[in-house]
Order: structure tokens, then C-alpha cells, then sequence
């Protein structure tokens, strides 16, 4: 599939940007619409939005910078152009959690509040997102002769960004779900989202071929473990000391 949906005056428009600011309209849709079942003020969440958003995606592109540094040294166009790919979805996640950190601080918001009507939309954002990474022909897997398995410079592959975009949906629903049914902590369905997440990107990076290594270790694969680790302590704790 042609990476350039279309051109305006000379300039391609690629499906990765169309399919990522899908993935972003869909979610503030959907975010605002959870700000107005719960009352909250939505002006809020969109001022958030207007910062989170951009900072996240330069996040994501200064994390994959970092891992790669060696394809992108002294390049300056190679590390700003981001329309062909290299966002890590790990550096995003850091960035907008910081940025909304101080934000909540700043405007005296309740972060854990904000983070569990976003979290749906990030997840749903991320499984919109991937296929973008399919029509660039990245972030593949290994060789297999699964039946589902799809053709990459003549080589059968696993389609390792389908895998990721059918569990990010599922979460999604999910998360939906636990929000209007089970939360009893506010921050649950935010730490639910970075668990569940974290727990198939763990296994789905093991097949890929592109991963981003520290030494002989999958960076992803460890931020992974770390983040798991980390929201399992924070919910129990969390619904520990607020049920007690």
C-alpha cells in the first residue's frame, strides 16, 4: 500500500499522520463525552490536551531518537522528520504523564481523575495508530508460517502491529466497562490501562525484528516490566489507603 494517501500542492500527505490524528480526534471525542457523564469540567481537559499532545509526540520522537541515535547522529532533518515513522509510544506516555502532572499541579486538578478519562482514549488511539505502522511496512516481526501471517520484502511475517492493535481495542472495551461499572479508586482504570498494555506489548516486542536495544535488551521489554511493577504497587496501595 502506497505510504502518500494524497498530495496537497506538492505536499504528500501520508497515512501514518491521517491514521495517528484519527486516533487523536476519535479520543478527545470520546474523553470529552466521558467529562460530561462524570460533570467534570471539560475546558480543563482540553487546556491539558493542547499542551499533552504536542510535547507527547516530540516525546515519543526524542525516546526513539535516543534508542536509534546511532542512525539519527548529526542529522538535524533525519531527527525531525517524523512523517515516515519513529514515534516510541513508551516516550509519549512519559512526556504527556509528566506534562499533565504539572498541569493538575498548576491548576489544582485531581491528576488521578484526569488520567482515567483519558486512559480509554490513548489506548484506542494506539490501536488506530499501528496500522499506520503497517502501510510503512514497519515494526514487523519474525518469520512464521501462521496462516495470518503477511508478506514483507517477499518474507512471511508476523503481523506483530495487528496483534497490538486487537488487544489495544480490547482493552479499550474494557476499560469502558471498569469505568462505568467496577472503579472504586480513582486512578484505577489509568493504571489498568498502563498494566494491560504493558503486559502484551512485553510479550508482542519479543517477536519483532525492529526493537529498540539497550545492550542486549529490548528497550521496550523493559520499560514494560518496569511500568507493570510500578501500577501494581500504586493500585494496591491506592485502594488500600482509601478504602481503609
Amino acid at each position: 500500500m502506497n505510504p502518500v494517501a494524497f498530495e496537497i500542492f506538492g505536499i504528500s500527505v501520508r497515512w501514518y499522520g491521517i491514521l495517528i490524528s484519527l486516533g487523536m480526534l476519535l479520543g478527545m471525542i470520546i474523553a470529552v463525552r466521558e467529562c460530561r457523564r462524570i460533570g467534570f469540567d471539560e475546558e480543563k481537559l482540553i487546556d491539558l490536551l493542547i499542551f499533552a499532545i504536542p510535547l507527547a509526540i516530540i516525546g515519543a520522537r526524542m525516546y526513539y531518537v535516543i534508542f536509534n541515535w546511532e542512525y539519527y547522529r548529526g542529522d538535524i532533518l533525519k531527527i525531525i522528520n517524523i512523517r515516515g515513522g519513529g514515534l516510541a509510544i513508551h516516550g509519549g506516555i512519559i512526556a504527556a504523564v509528566i506534562v499533565a502532572l504539572v498541569y493538575c499541579k498548576v491548576r489544582k486538578v485531581n491528576f488521578w481523575e484526569i488520567a482515567d478519562i483519558v486512559a480509554p482514549s490513548i489506548i484506542l488511539g494506539q490501536a488506530i495508530g499501528r496500522w499506520g505502522n503497517f502501510i510503512n511496512q514497519e515494526a514487523y516481526g519474525t518469520p512464521t508460517d501462521l496462516p495470518w501471517g503477511i508478506i514483507v520484502n517477499g518474507q512471511k511475517v508476523h503481523p506483530t502491529f495487528l496483534y497490538e492493535s486487537i488487544w489495544d481495542f480490547g482493552v479499550f472495551l474494557f476499560l469502558l466497562w471498569y469505568r462505568k461499572n467496577k472503579v472504586k479508586v480513582k486512578g484505577e482504570v489509568f493504571l489498568l490501562y498502563l498494566m494491560l498494555y504493558s503486559f502484551a506489548r512485553f510479550f508482542i516486542e519479543g517477536l519483532r525484528i525492529d526493537s529498540l536495544m539497550l545492550g542486549k535488551f529490548r528497550v521496550a521489554q523493559l520499560i514494560s516490566i518496569i511500568i507493570i511493577a510500578v501500577s501494581m504497587v500504586l493500585f494496591y496501595k491506592r485502594r488500600k489507603r482509601i478504602l481503609e
